[in-house]
């Protein structure tokens, strides 16, 4: 059991802030009883402490502790008591370090305790230890280069800088660690683990050893190791010290998962504790034997204390389980016998995850590659790195983001139960190699362990694959060419004629004449056109008539041209064959007019002078190119294709630059110039359904997909895997894409569907028939003045007769007879011919209005 757990007011060492693999000693705790002493006397331990910090206060609550559990199990009314007195060294000084020693003898003592954090102060009371023959316990680390045995020695309850360089190198074997880095906060740290100095120089693994400067500031050196991409950082100095780099650690963004921090401290609260229990022991039991008594000693004096020798024997004799494990010494005063558990810390305390033997012996639990995902991710704090993209990442107040790739992290986190930090990439990209091998964006920010994670618009390619890891695509897409598009006219009153060009409207009319001429000229010189309308009339035996009048030639192609036919039936093999040829014309005619008078009547063609990436490097009027350092840059750079090599190639060259800096930019260059932009499909969808001016040219030109990017060899890959493709099974990412790409201005492509037309697409033809309306009114009026104009005259020379008129065929088809007088006559004939001219007009309007139906139908 931990000393934490056992005493919870008692703080086993300074607070850790990351997580990490450290050394302390933490065994079990074991009650310690004293046999009831025949003599009774109060013997004073003076403990020296050196760490004038937060973490110093730990072995003043240990000194606490260990003096009220020693006199609370001792026996009977008279019994002995212990008492702990505390002195503190203000520096780490020879003279300072004599000053107190040369305070504590007069006084005198049985033993002394510590220094806990100087091997230099530890040696200095050790020597004068020696000259006054007082039993030094040591807590501290070996002083280097190791002294010349004394003849007097201590004994040291701190492992032997041997033994810890063998466990670190041993976790570091565990681990696979290919390189480290050693944080000093001495010069004689590399004496002290010269061990673990030489593994490394003998095999092909790094280890980076620097220096804390004399200001005690850790991050000029902390930044060296981030950027030489180390993860595994080995801290040797003092409690306070190491705090202190793991504070600066924590504000430069290194306390990540993946960065493992050994520390050499040891607990110097536990090891003060046992030290107490380890002296009182020895003191007891040499109290069995023979009456102990102290003495003032002084510095200036040569006395020494007569018990020290014999103490010090029994001191190397003791056998004790305290809160550091076995307590053994051997003949020179070092622990033996001992093991160090090597502890992980995290948010819900430590855990044990191995043992190393002082035999040379590491026996590992699991490592963090083994460890299932509720070891791994729970309760785990990840840096997220992103860049802001609509509709991905957007700002939501003030350091507050919204968009797909955020809710997508949240439940990702719920899946996996970790909490996420998200911070915007520092420089705004995505992530490019540079020329000298380093990366910018997220990509660098993840391969110097700035962040944990990467979630954005984030492509997963082959080239940054080989520097960072990726999880399974969460959506998949490709590059895509974005353009405006220039609105033609919209359709108008006149629309109608819009399906032919005005040349062959005029060439229309020409045939109509050419074919109504040479109709007439067929039928009348064909004897099989003359006919006698009255064969039973022998007074009428010789009269013969055409049907094929000048306006019957006229009339005939207008019937057939209007699908509406007319009572006039050719009867000449030639008249028969004019007219079947003019049908299989207007068929044709009438066919083409019908199929392309929807699009002009319902849809506001849209012109784009591109339609492929051929055209668009087929031509240089219209610039191109795509974000600087993003993936679809890196696909036209490497691509083989030979023409995406001509578009790069331009790309390259074109001066000012065509490469924009963000997808913001991109599209305001699409806009206000002559610009495509290439860019992902997803992107292009989503900004066209918000810019209705916008459109797609072609296809895709690749297929590739979006990934959450890790740094290499990251231990979070599979399980990000696992909820990715659980949300997928779930169709929660397609829920969270329809609601962020939804609700756009612009109705989707396959929504288009033909409506209704309107007067602007149709009222032309009613100004058509308007006009014809009003020119057979016109016309009727001119016919009846100037028949009834001709129809006086005739009344001034026959007024009082009838003439007998013979029938005569009109253009309709009626006999027209004397009804009375020739203003009767004129009056039906107005009728007549204003009839006619109606039903031209009307025959065209039906004409126009059922193409036009029929278009319609076609769209539908």
């Amino acid at each position: 059991m931990a000393l934490a757990e056992q005493n919870p007011s008692l703080p086993p060492s300074c607070p850790i802030i990351c997580s990490h693999y450290f050394l302390p000693i933490l065994p079990a705790w074991f009650p310690v009883t004293y046999p009831n002493p025949q003599h009774h006397h109060h013997y004073k331990y003076p403990a020296i402490l050196d760490d004038q910090s937060v973490c110093g206060r730990g072995e003043r609550l240990a000194l606490a502790l260990a003096r009220e559990n020693i006199n609370s199990v001792m026996e009977g009314p008279s019994r002995a008591r212990v008492e702990v007195d505390i002195y503190e060294l203000q520096k780490d000084s020879q003279y300072d370090t004599t000053d107190t020693m040369c305070q504590i003898l007069p006084k005198g003592v049985v033993s002394v305790i510590g220094p806990a954090s100087s091997p230099a102060s530890g040696s200095t009371v050790s020597h004068i230890c020696g000259e006054k023959e007082i039993p030094h316990v040591k807590i501290g680390p070996e002083e280097t280069p190791r002294l010349p045995y004394l003849r007097f020695a201590s004994v040291t309850l701190y492992p032997s800088n041997e033994d810890l360089s063998l466990a670190v190198g041993a976790i570091l074997r565990s681990f696979s660690y290919p390189s480290a880095s050693l944080v000093c906060a001495k010069a004689e740290c590399l004496l002290r683990l010269e061990e673990l100095v030489r593994r490394f120089l003998i095999s092909r693994e790094t280890l980076s050893v620097r220096m804390l400067d004399d200001n005690l500031d850790p991050t000029p050196l902390l930044k060296e190791i981030r950027d030489d991409k180390v993860a595994t950082i080995i801290i040797d100095a003092n409690a306070s010290v190491s705090y202190l780099i793991l504070k600066k650690a924590s504000e430069l963004g290194m306390t990540s998962a993946f960065y493992k921090y050994i520390l050499t401290t040891m607990l110097s609260s536990a090891l003060m504790f046992d030290a107490v229990h380890v002296v009182v022991g020895a003191v007891r039991e040499l109290n069995r034997s023979q009456e102990i008594g102290v003495k003032p000693l002084s510095c200036a004096s040569p006395q020494i204390w007569q018990h020290g020798t014999s103490l010090m024997n029994y001191l190397r004799m003791v056998e004790y389980d305290g809160l550091t494990g076995r307590v053994e010494f051997n003949s020179k005063g070092q622990r033996t016998n001992y093991t160090l558990r090597i502890l992980e810390k995290h948010r819900g305390g430590h855990r044990e995850i191995g043992v190393w033997f002082s035999n040379n012996t590491l026996a590992m639990n699991s490592t963090s590659l083994d460890i299932n995902v509720s070891e791994t991710l729970a309760n785990k704090t990840l840096i997220v790195t992103t860049i802001l993209e609509n509709p991905y990442v957007m700002r939501k107040g003030h350091d507050q983001y919204e968009g797909f790739c955020v809710d997508m992290l949240r439940e990702l986190a719920d899946i996996l139960k970790f909490s996420f930090r998200i911070k915007l990439v520092d420089d705004g990209l995505y992530g490019a190699p540079e020329p000298n091998g380093s990366w910018t964006g997220m990509v660098g920010e993840l391969i110097n362990r700035k962040a944990d994670l990467a979630v954005a618009s984030f492509t997963i390619t082959s080239e940054r694959e080989k520097v960072i890891d990726f999880s399974k695509p969460f959506m998949t897409l490709g590059i895509s060419i974005l353009y405006r598009v220039h609105l033609g006219r919209k359709p108008g009153y006149f629309s109608f004629l819009d399906p032919f060009s005005p040349a062959v409207w005029l060439f229309m009319l020409l045939a109509y004449l050419a074919v109504s001429c040479i109709l007439f000229l067929a039928a009348r010189l064909s004897p099989y056109e003359w006919y006698n309308p009255h064969p039973c009339l022998r007074e009428r035996k010789d009269l013969l008539e055409n049907q094929y009048t000048l306006g019957n030639s006229l009339w005939f192609p207008i019937g057939g041209f209007m699908q509406q036919g007319s009572e006039i039936m050719p009867r000449a093999l030639s008249t028969r064959c004019v007219s079947g040829v003019w049908w299989a014309f207007t068929l044709i005619i009438i066919s083409s007019y019908t199929a392309n008078l929807a699009a002009f009547l319902t849809v506001q063609r849209m012109e784009v002078p591109i339609g492929s990436p051929d055209d668009l490097a087929d031509q240089t009027n219209i610039e191109y190119g795509t974000i600087h350092g993003g993936s679809t840059m890196t696909f036209f750079m490497n691509s083989r294709y030979q023409t995406y090599q001509r578009m790069w190639n331009y790309m390259h060259s074109k001066q000012p630059s065509v490469f924009v800096k963000s997808t913001e930019e991109g599209i305001a260059r699409v806009v206000n110039s002559k610009y495509a932009f290439l860019m992902e499909s997803t992107m292009n969808e989503y900004q066209r359904g918000r810019n209705c001016n916008l459109t797609q040219i072609g296809g895709l030109l690749d297929t590739k997909g979006y990934g959450i990017g890790m740094p290499l060899g990251s231990p979070f890959r599979e399980e990000i895997t696992m909820g990715i493709l659980q949300m997928q099974e779930n169709n929660r990412l397609e829920i969270l894409k329809r609601r962020w790409w939804e609700g756009g201005q612009c109705p989707r492509e396959e929504d288009h569907r033909a409506k209704g037309l309107g007067m602007e697409n149709i009222g032309g033809i009613f100004v058509v028939l308007i006009c014809g309306l009003i020119i057979a009114v016109f016309v009727a009026i001119m016919e009846f003045v100037w028949s009834t104009r001709r129809s006086a005259e005739t009344d001034e020379v026959r007024p009082h007769t009838c003439p007998r008129r013979t029938p005569r065929h009109t253009p309709v088809g009626h006999h027209v007879a004397c009804l009375g007088g020739w203003k009767k006559h004129a009056g039906i004939d107005l009728c007549l011919y204003l009839c006619v001219c109606v039903c031209v007009f009307r025959t065209a309007s039906l004409f126009i209005v059922q193409s036009l139906w029929a278009a319609h139908l076609l769209n539908i």
